[in-house]
């Protein structure tokens, strides 16, 4: 446990740093190591505990996470002004680490309130969903969509959610067999089946070039009571398909009202892992107490899903060690090398990941940030790896390549079946996803006290030394199950969701 008390922490014996737990003054003495600070030390900012010479490899939680660009004197802070990138230095041995911890035995559990579907997949929400083939249809699904967020229009059918429309900026000028077009519809496809949604209705113009019987008929959807197709050049226009639209909605929320919650096993939780405006913390607290809390799920035979491929450079030994298989392994390194050669077209390659707030919150380079998102996948052994919003098809721990960009990433999970979604966050992101619900988890007790009405956990117990990373866990387990029985979450409760529905782009559009 974390001794709340102390004004640095070394992760792991040998580490060159320590991370300040409060602002540190120049000329502090820094116990239990004796080092005087050289220099102010933000809160969550790095400081060397000895004497670093140029091109002195640094290191965090004993991974190396970037070299000394010059001299360090012991007790300087350690940043962007004297930390430099180096590419990854992670090794790439495949199942050297395989976890041999047991599964529940049926009766020990838990389970959930949720929605049984005819496909056997479970729900934790009752929506009707309003999706678009293309741009050109978003005011249509929207205005459909509106008319029900009257609660007295919904008080008519007890037991939904509501009605989500959910639009995107593409759907034309996509060629047809490019990689942007089959993620868009696998995507769209995802989401019409998606447990969480008791009906969807697919909203078109009619000439764009991702054609709604197109996507019916690759991505092997049936229409029917519970998917239906409406076209706005063949129903008469603007006007004309909101009012037929409607209709059709009325007829879906008829059926959806008739479905209620009944017990299920916790194995059928299907969580998407999400971190977002992370902190120098997020590696301390949230994300490995979110990990403890995967453990758990996955030995309850549910799944994880690990996801933001650039986010896990530098790291991936540490899934590729436990990697149940060759291939599954080395599908994990296709991913990084097809990334790799992407963002060399960039300025700074895979090291332009960090973001301006999370080299404020104290994260230096990408193999740093790395080494806190893989947290978040626990300790248990790498199942598969799937391409983005590919159906998840497999129990335990995942992972889903995706960019790092958070509702980008969280729409390919949700895509692949996620019913439950869990963001961590340093700096204090907003985020919703729906229909599935976020849990939202605070890495430090600052900045949940600033954003309480957003965060639905404080893991900055951590580091307050009031809980252990086991005790976060623990909780946000629970959490998990509670939220997947329908306690709403901070994000569900404020409106967040519909806007962060982004499927992801590849190609440039012609």
């Amino acid at each position: 446990m974390v001794d709340g008390k102390a004004p640095v922490l070394q992760l792991m014996p040998g580490d060159e740093v320590a991370v300040a737990l409060r602002d540190i003054q120049a000329g502090e003495v820094l116990p239990p190591f004796g080092v005087r600070a050289a220099g102010a030390i933000p809160f969550g900012h790095k400081v060397s505990l000895q004497p670093l010479a140029q091109g002195d490899v640094i290191h965090r939680l004993g991974q190396p996470i970037g070299l000394a660009i010059g001299p360090i004197v012991a007790g300087a802070h350690v940043h962007l002004h004297n930390m430099g990138f180096e590419a990854s230095m992670a090794g790439h041995a495949i199942g050297t680490r395989l976890s041999n911890a047991p599964l529940r035995s049926p009766q020990a559990i838990p389970t959930f309130d949720g929605y049984l579907r005819a496909d056997g997949k479970a729900g934790t929400r009752n929506y009707v969903g309003v999706l678009t083939s293309v741009n050109c249809s978003a005011l249509v699904a929207r205005m459909i969509a509106d008319h029900f967020r009257d609660p007295a229009r919904l008080m008519t059918y007890p037991g939904v959610d509501g009605v989500v429309a959910l639009t995107h900026k593409s759907g034309c000028s996509v060629a047809d067999g490019s990689m942007s077009m089959a993620m868009l519809r696998r995507t769209l496809a995802g989401y019409a089946r998606h447990p969480n949604f008791a009906g969807v209705l697919l909203v078109g113009l009619g000439c764009e070039d991702n054609q709604i019987d197109q996507l019916v008929e690759e991505e092997k959807l049936v229409l029917g009571d519970s998917l239906a197709k409406l076209v706005m050049q063949e129903t008469g226009g603007t006007r004309s398909s909101i009012s037929r639209g409607i209709e059709m909605v009325e007829a879906m929320l008829e059926k959806a009202s008739m479905r209620r919650r009944q017990r299920i096993p916790a194995s059928e939780i299907m969580v998407g892992l999400q971190c977002g405006g992370s902190d120098s913390f997020s590696g301390i607290s949230a994300n490995p107490a979110l990990g403890a809390a995967v453990d758990r799920l996955v030995a309850c035979g549910g799944t994880a899903i690990l996801a933001e491929t650039p986010e896990i450079y530098g790291a991936e030994n540490l899934l590729l060690e436990r990697a149940v298989s060759n291939e599954v392994g080395e599908r994990l390194i296709g991913l990084l090398e097809w990334w790799d050669d992407y963002t060399s077209k960039e300025p700074q390659g895979f090291d332009n990941n960090p973001s301006p707030g999370n080299k404020a919150g104290g994260l230096t380079t990408i193999l740093e940030k790395s080494l806190g998102a893989v947290a978040k996948g626990g300790t248990t052994n790498l199942v598969e790896v799937y391409g983005y919003a590919r159906p998840i098809d497999k129990r335990g721990l995942v992972f889903m390549d995706s960019p790092g960009f958070d509702p980008m990433s969280a729409t390919g999970q949700v895509a692949g079946g996620a019913n439950l979604i869990a963001f961590t966050t340093g700096r204090g992101s907003c985020f919703g996803c729906r229909p599935a619900p976020s849990i939202k988890l605070a890495t430090n007790s600052e900045m949940f006290a600033r954003m309480e009405e957003d965060m639905d956990i404080n893991c900055g117990t951590i580091l307050d030394g009031d809980n252990s990373i086991d005790e976060m866990g623990e909780v946000i387990f629970r959490q998990m199950i509670a939220s997947a029985s329908g306690n709403a979450t901070k994000s569900e409760v404020l409106g967040y969701g519909d806007d962060e529905f982004a499927p992801w782009h590849v190609n440039a559009w012609l």
